[in-house]
């Protein structure tokens, strides 16, 4: 019989101290179980830790961390393994879709599979879609997938996250529906292309793009948009966010969609154009 979690696992192998300093959380991305923030207290327990967890849950091969601030224009994470295979790399399975992810490449939350969903559910036959910031292409495969949108275009800049995307486009036979464009949001020439739906799953600032969503959106055109705000100010912070420029807007419904931290919490704008 499993233990029912790590911390139970691991309670006659760390002392009560550092019990609590245990992370009471991972993500398990495909076969890896990512640890966001690890403690430095615990960095000589890694391997005990690390090799628990792979004894305990036969479907994970690695175990890593993230550590350090996010460094670069692609806003990425060191990724450290602490036991297992020395790999970075995994297949992630969603919502009928296969994603060969990096997770030090680029940036991939399973997390937000239901949220990928909720999105794919509202897209009706015969739409385009952009996806802007879209990585990997979780939304891209997840509504082409799922939906019966007449186009979907995602826009990336980082080129590992580029090629991943284009690899699992291919793995997904989804060629003749998605369409990957590598550039800035800002820059990329779409041929004045408009859409009937505008996604933006960057929640690190994504509101500053909105000019760049409703410059590829036709009239009546759905967006969403992703933010982090303080729970405590929820929702009266999401109205004041989006800029003044945005008055072209309404909104419809704001989603939360999980936390990022005991006060930050993800939201989702869903935005009409007027």
């Amino acid at each position: 019989m499993e233990p029912q979690s790590l911390k139970e696992a691991l309670k006659w192998k760390l002392t009560g101290a550092e019990l609590e300093r245990l992370p009471r959380a991972f993500e398990i991305v495909g076969g890896i179980a990512l640890f966001s923030d690890f403690p430095d207290e615990l960095s000589r327990r890694e391997r005990i830790i690390a090799k628990t967890l792979l004894e305990t849950h036969k479907n994970i091969k690695t175990v890593a961390k993230k550590s350090g601030e996010r460094t670069g224009i692609y806003r990425t994470k060191k990724v450290t393994i602490m036991g297992g295979e020395d790999t970075t790399m995994t297949m992630h399975t969603e919502s009928g879709v296969h994603l060969i992810i990096d997770v030090e490449a680029a940036y991939f939350s399973p997390r937000m599979s239901n949220e990928r969903l909720r999105i794919a559910r509202q897209v009706k036959k015969g739409e385009d879609v952009l996806v802007l910031f879209s990585g990997v292409a979780p939304y891209p495969l997840v509504i082409a997938k799922n939906a019966k949108p007449r186009s979907v275009v995602g826009v990336e800049k980082n080129p590992k996250a580029h090629k991943l995307a284009k690899d699992n486009v291919r793995l997904n036979k989804l060629e003749s529906k998605i369409e990957l464009v590598k550039g800035d949001v800002r820059e990329v020439k779409l041929k004045g292309r408009r859409f009937d739906r505008v996604v933006m799953p960057f929640p690190g600032g994504g509101e500053e793009f909105l000019g760049v969503a409703l410059n590829q959106a036709k009239k009546s055109a759905m967006i969403h948009l992703y933010m982090f705000v303080d729970k405590d100010h929820f929702p009266k912070n999401v109205k004041e966010r989006i800029p003044k420029k945005s008055k072209r807007v309404k909104i419809v419904k704001i989603v939360h969609c999980g936390d990022s931290s005991p006060s930050t919490m993800r939201v989702c704008a869903d935005l009409k154009v007027k």
